[in-house]
């Protein structure tokens, strides 16, 4: 199976984000193992480097993104793509622009947090549980090392929540 993950699932693994923190570092684990082949749409590998950045630091950020190149693939975002998403009639671009990279990388879901907003999607969406579900039926894989190590010890603290801090870290 050919997933194209969204920036928010990608960023549930440092973010150690509920509900979905597990199952987005085991979808991250089924592509480090070869199970799925994931990709990561290219206009989002910058955008969790911001993010990442802008909420703990810039050398946790490039590890984090140098770990995220080496399990995944990058989806083109090129004139056809942007094209393309223009066209699909989807409220938020950045979605729109996630389901077209799907769509020209032959991906069979997009593996995201918001799959409500993918309603016009021609690539089905849906949510990490979802698709572990789908990818394995009941059964789930085991979290990677390389996924673990972003929540690990060592984690600078980032965001404040409602039932404390969220943590982001570094390997």
């Amino acid at each position: 199976m050919r997933v194209l993950v969204d920036v928010n699932v990608c960023l549930d693994v440092p973010f150690r984000r509920a509900p979905f923190a597990e199952a987005s570092s085991t979808i991250w684990s089924l592509a480090e193992e070869g199970r799925i082949e994931g990709l990561v749409p290219a206009h989002g590998v910058t955008t969790v480097h911001d993010l990442l950045s802008a909420t703990v630091d810039a050398a946790t950020a490039r590890r984090f993104v140098a770990d995220l190149m080496k399990v995944f693939e990058v989806a083109s975002v090129d004139r056809s793509v942007l094209q393309r998403a223009l066209g699909l009639g989807m409220p938020d671009f950045e979605d729109a622009v996630c389901a077209a990279a799907a769509e020209a990388s032959g991906c069979d879901l997009v593996v995201t947090r918001n799959s409500k907003d993918f309603g016009h999607s021609p690539v089905t969406a849906v949510d990490p549980i979802t698709a572990l579900a789908l990818v394995e039926g009941s059964g789930s894989a085991g979290v990677s090392e390389r996924a673990a190590g972003y929540r690990g010890r060592r984690r600078p603290r980032v965001a404040r929540t409602r039932r404390g801090r969220t943590e982001a870290g570094a390997r």
